[in-house]
């Protein structure tokens, strides 16, 4: 196994995640929900799937509590948005011109830009739920300056709701045999519904350019 395919096994898998946990505890997984919310980089980290793995692995291991686990993680999703918010406002527009890399995706942050104009505040709440989207939306609002207390209570309601009822998710849905014995059919069912909101307005998108070609 290289190393790409290790580093993906111990992000995507139970396994994988189960000896992350086993090795580092807790913290390894408050600074990985911290770094997907709260650092440029972090937008390739599995969230989602991550936090419903926590929860399951509350449900039938001992090595998580799932109490602990909402809170602690609740604490590192809302400190990583507050991070990020002041990161762009410190950054401002010039960002949006940076050229794209390995660890800077500008067309994500264009996307989350046009997501946050569609929506106003309250998408830094249903940024959590979208992949690539909850990393780069609390860096949109810091550049357009939104007042901090406006951020700040859509950031801890936000932050909240996504790492409880993800977490929760797993915590009952692990007690499902079922789920136990499909559980990875289950983690990406979830990966395919949070990407939705981002894939359907692609295809969208996608489909009107070509019906445009062939029109022209």
């Amino acid at each position: 196994m290289d190393h790409l395919e290790r580093f993906l096994h111990l992000l995507t898998t139970k396994e994988g995640i189960t000896e992350l946990v086993q090795w580092g505890g807790l913290a390894v997984l408050i600074a990985i929900v911290f770094a997907e919310t709260g650092l440029l980089v972090g937008f390739f980290l599995p969230g989602d799937s991550l936090l419903f793995t926590a929860g399951f692995l509350a449900a039938t291991t001992d090595i998580l509590d799932v109490g602990t686990t909402i809170v602690a993680l609740s604490i590192a999703a809302i400190l990583g948005d507050a991070t990020g918010y002041w990161f762009g406002r410190k950054a401002g527009e010039a960002l949006y011109e940076r050229r794209e890399s390995r660890f800077f995706k500008r067309s994500h942050l264009l996307k989350t830009k046009a997501f946050y104009e569609k929506y106003g505040p309250i998408a830094i709440v249903l940024a959590r739920f979208v992949p690539f989207a909850r990393t780069f939306a609390p860096i949109v609002a810091g550049v357009a300056k939104m007042s901090y207390v406006k951020f700040a209570t859509y950031n801890v309601v936000g932050g909240i709701a996504w790492v409880t009822s993800m977490t929760i998710a797993g915590y009952f849905l692990g007690r499902i045999p079922w789920v136990q014995a499909h559980f990875e059919h289950v983690v990406l069912a979830i990966i395919f519904v949070s990407v939705l909101p981002v894939a359907i307005p692609a295809g969208r998108a996608w489909w009107r350019g070509r019906r445009g070609v062939a029109a022209s």
